[in-house]
């Protein structure tokens, strides 16, 4: 019986083989990540000189982005004493007091969820005009 041998030479090239394209989407994902913190801190600062009445600008200078320890980013006062008085979580805020705090960072939160997709997008096309994916 007639038979025939097959061989295949095959060769990988461009961003997949090399690894570049892994590493684009590494970087894409922590930049959408640490962009959409900032731009969570920016609406942070924005409502605190909304709500806040005599602001001395000592508190708003404590409010900073930082990565985690599992590698997230954090927006937070930096454990500020009267932190969770001002967000209106502490144990001095209504009913022992009639102060019921500001909740910047409870408001910010679904407003910074909405936003967030579309900052993707941004960085996306960005990262595209670029060849990085």
């Amino acid at each position: 019986m007639p038979g025939f041998d097959v061989r295949v030479n095959s060769s990988a090239s461009g961003p997949w083989a090399s690894g570049r394209a892994g590493r684009a989407l590494h970087d894409y994902a922590d930049d959408v990540e640490y962009q959409v913190a900032r731009e969570g801190e920016r609406m942070v600062h924005q409502r605190l000189r909304q709500v806040l009445r005599h602001p001395t600008g000592y508190y708003q200078s404590k409010i900073s982005v930082d990565r985690t320890g599992d590698g997230r980013y954090k927006i937070h006062d930096q454990r500020m004493i009267y932190g969770p008085w001002l967000e209106g979580t502490g144990s001095r805020n209504s009913p022992v007091t009639r102060f019921p705090g500001y909740a910047t960072f409870r408001r910010t939160k679904p407003l910074l969820d909405r936003k967030a997709p579309q900052i993707a997008r941004d960085l996306l096309a960005r990262y595209r005009s670029r060849g990085l994916i």
